[in-house]
């Protein structure tokens, strides 16, 4: 069976909607259904119960995921060792956020390159609370993401660095913080808080900690959004630093003084333990690892 159709069918399982895997892998939704209707002509067998509105694995098509996965790993293992003797070659695709694009991945991506010139890179940025399932779909060799607070043992994860999380409000808008006192009033005054993610995770902690009932604005995706509604005075958020420094609103917002103190985030490179049998995704593992000494 054609690789090439063995990894859109592995990428289909994670995403199980045809529409979104033909726009990840570059190709036509009615050429990806031919794609998938050859393999079930080989197999003798549907992989996927399909209508309008859902997509789900067959019995069969579990089956067949665990093949295609263990043909891919053999596939990239295989070229590993044909290349071992020549310049390590072939592609790495790697996920990130936009912020982590611009501010961690330039400085292992000169050593790398530097390293491994004939290796081409796969960029995919978006948002980082989906970077560890991007990383399980198997749509990205390595991440750059926060270590969650429990995660897969089949997933191995480098420090890169730590950052704080930030409770940030409108410079122009002083009014939309309600006091009581000197303190924030928090079920008063109103939060833009992500929809999920380990931000997400680390606020509702604090929430159920306190026992109050929060004053939340809005659920937005990703951290940019919610620097962009904090200055326009829709409320307060909670944002890594890091994400903050790297905005263009920074002189926007502020950040507030005597709020609680949440667990910071670290940084790292993760991904998959069975990946570093991949040379190329050893080869990135051992110069992040030279990198942070």
């Amino acid at each position: 069976m054609d690789i090439r159709n063995l990894k859109l069918f592995r990428h289909l399982t994670g995403t199980l909607h045809f529409a979104r895997t033909s726009k990840a892998c570059y190709i036509t939704p009615s050429a990806l259904t031919r794609v998938i209707q050859r393999l079930e002509a080989e197999l003798g067998e549907s992989l996927f119960v399909r209508d309008n509105r859902s997509c789900e694995l067959t019995s069969a098509g579990n089956a067949f995921k665990k093949y295609a996965d263990d043909v891919l790993q053999r596939w990239d293992l295989l070229q590993g060792e044909l290349s071992f003797k020549k310049a390590l070659q072939g592609e790495l695709s790697l996920y990130c956020s936009v912020t982590a694009a611009v501010g961690i991945l330039p400085k292992l991506m000169v050593a790398y390159r530097k390293a491994y010139p004939k290796i081409s890179i796969h960029l995919e940025t978006g948002d980082p609370a989906k970077a560890l399932t991007k990383l399980s779909n198997q749509d990205a060799d390595a991440v750059i993401s926060a270590l969650p607070d429990i995660h897969s043992k089949d997933l191995v994860f480098q420090e890169l660095f730590q950052t704080p999380l930030v409770f940030i409000a409108p410079l122009v808008y002083p009014e939309i913080v309600v006091r009581n006192g000197n303190d924030i009033d928090w079920e008063e005054t109103p939060l833009i808080i992500p929809d999920h993610g380990l931000s997400r995770d680390r606020i509702d902690q604090w929430f159920a900690k306190e026992n109050f009932i929060p004053n939340i604005y809005s659920q937005v995706a990703g951290n940019e959004a919610i620097i962009v509604m904090v200055s326009l005075g829709f409320g307060i958020g909670l944002v890594p630093r890091m994400v903050l420094d790297k905005s263009p609103l920074l002189n926007q917002v502020i950040v507030l003084d005597h709020t609680p103190t949440l667990p910071p985030f670290i940084i790292g490179l993760c991904t998959r333990r069975k990946n570093l049998a991949n040379p190329r995704v050893d080869a990135l593992w051992r110069i992040a690892n030279d990198t942070e000494s």
